[in-house]
């Protein structure tokens, strides 16, 4: 016997003793002579989900309603009333003054709301744990120097925990919210000239009638006033993906040096081969052959590290 295939006995010796001590629910299906099966780290199934999250947060604006005015007219002194002397005429001089056209006025003004962009990190899938299964049966290299490539045989288990992962997103959020700031607009005023009596007339007086102007001034109606307008907040849709389903440890029927002739081992090199996965055409199960068979799998959400009869039948071949 050679130095393989004894250590294949042994571990399949020390794997019935393990399934033994564990119990009847660590064996295998019942099946008919001559098959082999072994437990495998059957592929991960997963699902997208959808999640809403704030894209902007609710707030609000100020609407400013404006103050409302109405022209009115009023008459304003020009002149004012005098007599005239026939003997000695009146002597007058022309003054002037301030009349109020516009009455002062308080305006607001709108200081918009500010904004600030964040990035915030958002769980896509949580973390979780499973088991890792070693090496140890056929189809795998006992000799970690032969093949190092770290597939899980599920003969030695290790409890491994997996991170969870995370996206980052970009948000808003208000730094500052809209106000309003009082500014005062002064009134205006317009000059007028008017004539005065600087000295009255003597002996005989005849009145002469003041004289006024007609003016238009601005009227406060209603004082300017603000509403508060609520703007509600907005959300996005953001995609994960979850694990839904495999990533256990599963009896699944495989063909082994019990029941795998040098023409069937031919005949999967030959079936690799064409699906792409470049494997010796021997007859022997050697490192080639592995490597080309667990590519093929992975590829095809396969369970790796066994030819598995669901392999065999993925090529297009019969266990048989």
């Amino acid at each position: 016997m050679s130095k393989k295939m004894l250590l294949i006995s042994v571990a399949a010796t020390a794997f019935a003793g393990m399934a033994f001590a564990q119990g009847s629910a660590d064996y295998p299906p019942e099946s008919d002579a001559g098959t082999c099966y072994a437990r495998v780290l059957t592929p991960e199934t997963t699902k997208v989900v959808t999640e809403q999250v704030i894209d902007r947060p609710e707030g609000t604006e100020i609407k400013l309603i404006p103050a409302t005015y109405e022209t009115v007219t009023e008459q304003v002194l020009v002149k004012e009333e005098s007599k005239d002397v026939r003997v000695t005429p009146t002597m007058f001089e022309t003054v002037t003054e301030q009349v109020l056209q516009t009455p002062e006025r308080t305006d607001t003004v709108v200081i918009p709301a500010q904004y600030e962009t964040y990035t915030e990190q958002v769980m896509t899938r949580a973390a979780y744990t499973t088991w890792k299964p070693g090496n140890g049966l056929y189809g795998r290299a006992i000799d970690a120097s032969v093949s190092n490539n770290g597939v899980s045989t599920g003969e030695l288990l290790c409890r491994v925990e997996v991170p969870a992962q995370y996206e980052t997103v970009t948000r808003t959020r208000l730094v500052s919210p809209e106000r309003t700031e009082a500014k005062v607009i002064p009134a205006t005023y317009k000059t007028v000239t008017r004539q005065v009596v600087s000295q009255p007339a003597q002996v005989t007086e005849e009145v002469v009638p003041a004289v006024y102007e007609t003016i238009s001034v601005q009227k406060l109606v209603t004082a300017a006033s603000e509403e508060t307008i609520v703007i509600p907040a907005t959300y996005k849709t953001l995609e994960k993906r979850v694990v839904s389903g495999g990533g256990s440890l599963e009896w699944r029927e495989v063909l082994c040096d019990t029941n795998a002739t040098p023409g069937k081992i031919s005949a999967v090199q030959t079936a690799l081969t064409k699906a792409g996965y470049k494997a010796p055409v021997d007859g022997e199960f050697g490192p080639g052959t592995l490597k080309a068979m667990e590519a093929y799998q992975r590829a095809n959400n396969l369970p790796v590290g066994y030819l598995t009869v669901s392999t065999v039948e993925s090529l297009g071949l019969t266990k048989n």
